[in-house]
């Protein structure tokens, strides 16, 4: 036999996307999916909290996306509620991949906004001027805050820095913007009041 023969006896049929996606859904019962979820956020947050005095494991929390890659954090929590544990996380670190991967728009978008948002930009909390490095900070001192401070008070920082970047994209006095940016914005701030609603359900120890 032939090694080109050899390749095509043995070669493995491969799936198409429908199909694998077919296979998965299958395979996975919804109901456990969505108790996985809510689980891993609380185990996660619980944690986090309790032992708040381990520098250590908070910096590991906090790099969760670097440690499991962000396709594991999303299979996760991503279909989750937006007003949920596990959905508020989501949120947070998928906040911090954008300012991460993408530090000179998020920079400019926001520098953009703040002139528009003062109260906003006061509760985020930003160090001025919002460079990329100082949005960074942010980034980091957010989820940190999930961890070691008020949950609550992270969700409405992060909830201000989303309101920040939805003015940001509404580009302030300019009368053409383009309509995928229009909904960027708006998606902004549907995550904004998002977030501040998990930080009021988070306060009356509803947010599960």
């Amino acid at each position: 036999m032939s090694e080109e023969q050899d390749r095509r006896q043995f070669h493995r049929p491969t799936l198409r996307p429908a199909e694998r996606l077919e296979a998965v859904a299958g395979a996975i019962d919804p109901l456990v999916a969505v108790e996985a979820a809510h689980r891993t956020a609380e185990l996660v947050v619980g944690r986090g909290r309790d032992r708040r005095e381990d520098p250590e494991l908070t910096a590991r929390l906090v790099h969760l996306v670097e440690e499991l890659g962000l396709e594991t954090v999303a299979e996760m929590w991503a279909d989750r509620p937006a007003r949920t544990l596990p959905g508020a996380l989501w949120r947070l670190y998928l906040l911090r991949e954008w300012v991460i991967r993408q530090p000179e728009e998020v920079s400019r978008l926001f520098l953009a906004g703040s002139a528009h948002a003062e109260v906003y930009l006061a509760i985020a909390g930003v160090a001025e001027p919002p460079a990329p490095e100082t949005l960074g900070v942010l980034a980091q001192e957010i989820l940190t805050g999930v961890f070691t401070g008020d949950l609550a008070i992270a969700l409405e920082r992060a909830s201000a820095f989303c309101q920040v970047m939805a003015v940001g994209l509404a580009e302030p006095g300019v009368d053409d913007i383009p309509a995928a940016q229009a909904e960027r914005g708006a998606r902004m701030r549907d995550t904004a009041d998002d977030l501040t609603a998990c930080a009021r359900l988070w306060r009356k120890g509803d947010l599960a």
